[in-house]
């Protein structure tokens, strides 16, 4: 089935400079997590899970990679109207510059989306891990006679200066919005939760970045030239105008908008009852279908980790790490608290054996510790990686650090006996 009612939009966003090194050479909904996926299959995902099968992704720096993931990943029945199309940044008479915020990303996308028929606008955020039945949102949207729905989460007063906070009514209806409200200012933005929400001192509702927008309303917003974006602009400026609905959401949910907060989320899989459920039937994750042969280990002492398939492993030990597709770690080696993303292809095995050619994957006798490997990293033998606070935020040719986070770039070598 799909829900003809509903049209997805999933945001790609900007540059993605806070997740740099990982986005130099991909858009930020391409980068891969948890072994095997990319960060667009949550949304995408999360909407097909929901029967929305109708969706456009928008971005506008290095879409190559996403382009071609899509493309190998979301077949629907040429007899269905179901697609993913990613819609990059182009020139038109009207429009000759780049997308300025998120909601200039829609407004310039607009003509392609009025080519359908849909009663809601779902817009979504590409860089966010979450699992949430969105048709639950769409019915309390339709039911309030909503003109705008917000999915909120509530967040402690910690982490409420970092969000746009909303404040809502019994009804849940949105009557105000603050944007990294100051601390002094929090204890007037409480808003009505949860028994369980209170007993974590959970009082504050922050955005999502999720949004449902009724079409009418869409349209005439975006006839609007002079709103760029939707949290900083578009929701402050018609909570008073039209009715919005705050729809509260209470799940798992992380906004990876930085090399730190990516490091954590994927080693959170690691988890034996991880906050993020990718064994859940119902909230299945779908990604592109590889034709790999199993995973091999030998001689490796395990714990808490995450193996994707495709690997050759002859580590010595392996903890709290998650170890993506094709990845290939030597003898000896002990890896600890890493996500190594993996590799786009097999090497022939001459080149393995071969002395004068680098490997891909982790040589042997390393010892590698809070990293992040991005793919089709050569490491040599007798490497040794020890990330932590101890060291300072650096960036040369081969590797960054990031909140003591070592991330080695997409395709680099780093040579035998190299100490980080």
């Amino acid at each position: 089935m799909i829900n003809n009612d509903v049209l997805a939009i999933i945001l790609g966003g900007g540059q993605g400079s806070r997740l740099y090194p990982l986005t130099e050479k991909r858009s930020k909904p391409a980068v891969p997590i948890a072994g095997k996926y990319r960060l667009v299959d949550i949304p995408i995902s999360n909407c097909i899970n929901a029967d929305i099968k109708r969706m456009f992704v928008l971005t506008q720096f290095n879409s190559a990679s996403l382009n071609r993931h899509i493309k190998n990943t979301y077949h629907f029945s040429f007899f269905s109207s179901a697609f993913v199309d990613v819609l990059a940044a182009e020139q038109t008479p009207d429009n000759k510059g780049w997308f300025q915020g998120t909601a200039d990303a829609v407004r310039q996308s607009m003509h392609h989306f009025l080519r359908h028929d849909f009663k809601y606008a779902l817009i979504l955020s590409g860089d966010q891990l979450y699992q949430m039945d969105y048709d639950k949102m769409i019915k309390a949207h339709e039911e309030s006679g909503a003109k705008i729905s917000i999915a909120t989460i509530p967040v402690n007063a910690k982490d409420a200066t970092s969000f746009g906070i909303l404040k809502s009514d019994e009804n849940n209806v949105i009557t105000s919005f603050i944007e990294k409200p100051d601390a002094s200012l929090l204890p007037d933005w409480t808003s009505d939760v949860s028994d369980d929400m209170k007993s974590q001192n959970r009082n504050y509702l922050a955005s999502m970045g999720i949004y449902i927008f009724s079409r009418e309303l869409l349209v005439e917003l975006m006839d609007d030239d002079s709103t760029i974006d939707f949290g900083k602009e578009i929701i402050p400026q018609n909570i008073d105008k039209h009715k919005t609905l705050s729809y509260q959401y209470e799940g798992y949910w992380t906004d990876i908008g930085n090399i730190d907060s990516f490091f954590e989320a994927n080693i959170g899989l690691t988890k034996s009852i991880p906050d993020f459920d990718l064994y859940d039937k119902a909230k299945r994750i779908y990604t592109r279908a590889r034709m790999l042969p199993t995973t091999k280990i030998a001689g490796t002492i395990l714990d808490e980790t995450v193996i994707a398939e495709g690997c050759i492993i002859n580590a010595g030990k392996i903890e709290k790490s998650v170890i993506g597709i094709r990845s290939r770690i030597g003898n000896e080696s002990t890896v600890i608290n890493t996500y190594m993303m993996g590799n786009d292809y097999y090497q022939p095995l001459s080149d393995v054996e071969d002395p004068k050619i680098n490997t891909l994957g982790i040589g042997a006798r390393c010892f590698i510790k809070n990293t992040i490997l991005d793919k089709n990293c050569c490491i040599g033998d007798d490497v040794r990686i020890n990330g932590g606070k101890h060291l300072e935020d650096t960036e040369t040719s081969t590797y960054a650090i990031k909140e003591g986070i070592v991330v080695i770039k997409k395709g680099a070598i780093i040579p035998n006996g190299t100490v980080i």
